[in-house]
């Protein structure tokens, strides 16, 4: 496949809604610079925030929500279930907190 249907390519799902702009323009210019793609999970990893508007606490579980497509009610009940069984969801939840910056 040619430079010029990759960057077909990516106009076609940017023109569907798949990509951003941002997406796109990133995307377009690594094809360009030649540069190879991240892994998508450190994509995704970087691309986790804390949510503003669905959140209880400090709004890490609004935001794994929106990075994963699991509605919220699910990860705050993971998270308590792993509290409850032993501490641990306690500890991951705090240094999430501390760490993810909020959106």
């Amino acid at each position: 496949m040619s430079i010029a249907d990759d960057i077909a390519r990516l106009d076609e799902l940017h023109a569907k809604g798949a990509l951003s702009d941002e997406e796109f323009e990133r995307a377009k210019k690594r094809l360009l610079d030649n540069q190879p793609l991240p892994p998508p999970a450190f994509e995704a990893l970087n691309a986790l925030r804390r949510s503003r508007a669905d959140r209880w606490l400090g709004g890490v579980c609004g935001g794994i929500a929106r990075a994963t497509g699991i509605e919220s009610w699910l990860w705050r009940l993971a998270f308590a279930l792993v509290a409850f069984a032993g501490g641990a969801g306690i500890v991951i939840y705090v240094l999430l907190w501390i760490f993810v910056p909020e959106e």
